[in-house]
C-alpha cells in the first residue's frame, strides 16, 4: 500500500527524476507489492523508483491529475516574473544544490532558465524559455 492507495502500475506518484530533477512520476513496474520502475512525467525517462523528499512512499509530491500538469506546461510567459541577477554567475542545476528567486540556471533538457520562486526547502519554479517548470533543489544540503 501507498499511502491508503495500492501500488499499481499506471498510478501516480512523486519521485526523483535523475535526468532533469521533476517529480512527477508514473509506475510502469512492480515486484511483488513494491515499486520497480518508474517513468518521467516531463522527460518520458525510465529509471528505478526513487521516492521524493525522503519519504518512503512520495505521496505528499503526489500530483492530483494530469489536468494540473498539462496546465503548468502551457503557461508561458514573454517575460520573467522575476528577472536575472547578473551580478551572480550562471550555475548549472544540480537537485542537491539550493537555489534562490533571480538565479540563473543552465539545465541540461530546458536550456537557460531563471528562477522564479522558491517553494519550500526542496522546490522551486524555474522559467525557461519553454515555459514554468517545477524543479527539485536542496536535496544534497547544498
Amino acid at each position: 500500500m501507498l499511502n491508503g492507495r495500492s501500488n499499481r502500475v499506471g498510478s501516480e506518484l512523486g519521485a526523483i527524476c535523475g535526468k532533469c530533477g521533476d517529480i512527477w512520476h508514473i509506475v510502469v513496474a512492480l515486484s511483488g507489492d513494491h515499486i520497480a520502475q518508474v517513468q518521467c512525467g516531463e522527460c518520458g525517462a525510465r529509471h528505478r523508483y526513487r521516492p521524493s523528499g525522503g519519504t518512503t512512499a512520495g505521496g505528499a509530491n503526489r500530483r492530483k491529475s494530469t489536468a494540473r500538469k498539462s496546465a503548468s506546461r502551457s503557461r508561458k510567459s514573454a517575460k520573467p516574473v522575476i528577472e536575472p541577477d547578473a551580478s551572480r554567475p550562471r550555475r548549472s542545476f544540480d537537485p542537491k544544490h539550493s537555489y534562490e528567486a533571480g538565479d540563473r540556471l543552465l539545465h541540461p533538457t530546458f536550456g537557460e532558465g531563471v528562477v522564479q520562486a522558491t517553494l519550500g526547502a526542496t522546490k522551486m519554479e524555474v522559467l525557461f524559455e519553454v515555459g514554468t517548470k517545477l524543479l527539485v533543489q536542496g536535496l544534497g544540503g547544498g
